[in-house]
């Protein structure tokens, strides 16, 4: 029987691992993971906390970024606080702005976009369109 996820893979564009790897490791603080060396430079791996699980990212076709997708993996922080201090992060990071930041994010304090969400307050979705 399944008894979780071991990973799961998230697509980008060509050419922007370094920037998927600045996003998913400093602004989210996933733990970056060694990726074996005949993948290298063509995957980035991350740790999800000691749970076991990982994501995985690698360059998808460039049909996959032509259009608006509500495709998101969606993360179980460990506590409201947690939470609180990952949206600081996101928000800080768009705020900068660069290549790797998000595109849209949701200013600590305001309306939450996701607040009418049946999910629960210590979990946080991150989109991966416009």
């Amino acid at each position: 029987m399944i008894a979780g996820i071991a990973h799961v893979n998230l697509t980008v564009p060509e050419n922007t691992l370094h920037l998927a790897s600045e996003f998913y490791g400093k602004t989210l603080g996933l733990t970056p993971r060694a990726v074996p060396s005949h993948q290298r430079d063509r995957l980035v791996w991350f740790d999800i906390g000691t749970s076991g699980q990982q994501v995985h990212v690698a360059p998808g076709p460039s049909s996959d970024f032509e259009t608006s997708s509500g495709r998101h993996p969606c993360f179980r922080l460990e506590s409201v606080e947690a939470l609180l201090q990952v949206r600081q992060r996101i928000w800080e990071h768009f705020e900068r702005g660069g290549e790797s930041a998000p595109r849209a994010a949701d200013k600590p304090g305001a309306t939450n976009s996701g607040a009418s969400s049946p999910l629960p307050p210590y979990v946080l979705a991150a989109l991966d369109s416009e």
